[in-house]
């Protein structure tokens, strides 16, 4: 978040965290009646048995395909959402406007000169400049060895960064791989090169590179860079072992202007408490190599469908279910960031949040902020969700990305975390489609997030949701 809308977050937070900040202190113990645990089972089974989380996807995958954020397909993404929420009987359908700076990619080619020429798989990061660059490549094992070149030893060079990002059931691997993509380029900057590529942050062996959003240190001027596939970072690296070796890169890409995109947001009217929700949901944008599948056209779809599902129980939750279909989250959680703001005073009307945005695996545990005066409840949730095979496990995980600004500023959070052991081999690829996505798992995502939603909503007592104040992150 840039610092004027932290800035402008925090000023609306810290408005209300006084009033509220001793409210927490005698609270009731929070409890899910028993009327809506009986209801569980036949929700949980209804669920199971429904196709409609893996419908949705496929209608937003192929009717709309890829959704870069700002494109002409992001704005028919918005259009489609509003309307498969309207097509679905929502009680309320509204959108938000996004605005932000607008990438664009338009072309991008690299190969290798000399006496061993043969093109390489790559494409530009999100964030990068267009530029054409012919030079030798020096090869740094990890982002470390390359933060500590000298300054002004890469002057005419490409720096070539080759870690290789872990696997990991959580996907614990790609806090160190996405950092390469993050820091790399201006690290490559100081040094003095002319161009950054990296080993793609993923986990197959495909020749499909792994693309992504790159950030240039403020005071840098951003040089040309871009992820290779994996198999084409061992050649180059293998070619790197014989020699020195030049590489030409051109990329035609770049940021024009800003755009305008929007949250599409669609609710399930509560009972008795209608003002006050539960939400949950995932990102509409996507990148543009795949289809946008795992990521997130999975999130849309399993938390529309859940919500439908908990809209024809025959015992309404007490609160609103509201699913919200967050814009440019791939490009720095724009959509996020806008919610927080515009619902910042509201914080305490929002019972919990939690987003599905780690694609189309099996849910295997969930956990909560939930405060002492809440764990009553956070167990009985977790008790409905066991027969899904899903894992208590408190104190553990976090806020899915686009509600993390809320959070921050006093949302109550729920993790259900999904299987991610083969999430990173499609991440941000062309090979993110429909295929990957299995419908049984997702069936059970569908389950999984509407039980959570349906206890939550009913819940007698709240999960701790308080306005706080915010500090701005370092920039």
């Amino acid at each position: 978040m840039r610092a004027p809308l932290w800035a402008a977050l925090a000023a609306v937070l810290f408005t209300g965290s006084i009033a509220a900040g001793g409210a927490a202190a005698a609270q009731r113990e929070t409890r899910i009646p028993q009327a809506a645990l009986d209801a569980v089972p036949e929700l949980r089974e209804r669920a199971l048995a429904s196709d409609l989380g893996y419908r949705i996807t496929e209608s937003l995958t192929t009717e709309v395909g890829p959704r870069l954020a700002g494109s002409e397909a992001d704005a028919r993404a918005v259009k489609w959402a509003e309307a498969k929420f309207k097509e679905l009987g929502f009680d309320k359908v509204w959108t938000e406007p996004v605005t932000f700076p607008k990438w664009e990619r338009r072309s991008e080619r690299a190969e290798v000169l000399g006496a061993h020429r043969q093109p390489l798989a790559l494409t530009a990061l999100g964030g990068s400049p267009a530029g054409q660059v012919e030079a030798e490549v020096v090869r740094f094992a990890d982002l470390a060895a390359l933060e500590a070149a000298p300054a002004g030893s890469l002057a005419g060079k490409i720096a070539f960064v080759d870690y290789r990002m872990e696997r990991a059931r959580d996907g614990a691997g790609y806090g160190p791989g996405g950092r390469v993509r993050s820091r790399g380029p201006s690290a490559a900057i100081r040094a003095g090169a002319s161009a950054f590529l990296m080993r793609s942050a993923g986990t197959d062996s495909h020749r499909n590179p792994h693309t992504g959003i790159t950030r240039f240190d403020d005071g840098l001027t951003p040089i040309p860079s871009a992820a290779l596939a994996g198999p084409d970072a061992d050649q180059l690296a293998r070619l790197s072992a014989r020699g020195p070796i030049k590489v030409s890169l051109a990329l035609d890409c770049g940021w024009d202007g800003e755009a305008t995109s929007h949250n599409v947001i669609g609710e399930i009217r509560g009972k008795s408490k209608p003002e006050e929700v539960v939400i949950i949901g995932g990102h509409l944008d996507s990148w543009d190599l795949g289809t946008g599948a795992i990521d997130d056209g999975a999130g849309v779809g399993l938390t529309m469908a859940a919500a439908k599902l908990i809209g024809q129980t025959r015992l309404r939750p007490a609160r609103s279910v509201r699913v919200i279909a967050f814009a440019n989250e791939e490009q720095g959680l724009h959509g996020g960031k806008a919610y927080a703001l515009k619902h910042a005073k509201d914080v305490a009307k929002h019972q919990i949040g939690a987003e599905s945005d780690f694609g189309a695996g099996r849910i295997y545990a969930y956990s909560s902020s939930a405060p002492d005066y809440a764990q009553a409840a956070d167990k009985q949730i977790a008790k409905a969700l066991a027969p899904l095979g899903i894992e208590h496990t408190p104190g553990k995980g976090g806020p899915g990305p686009d509600i993390s600004p809320f959070a921050a500023g006093g949302l109550a959070w729920a993790r259900l975390a999904q299987d991610g052991s083969d999430y990173f081999d499609y991440h941000h690829t062309p090979d993110d489609t429909l295929d990957k996505i299995d419908p049984k798992a997702l069936a059970q995502n569908v389950a999984a997030y509407a039980v959570f939603a349906y206890l939550a909503a009913s819940a007698e007592g709240d999960f701790g949701s308080r306005a706080k104040q915010v500090t701005p992150p370092e920039e």
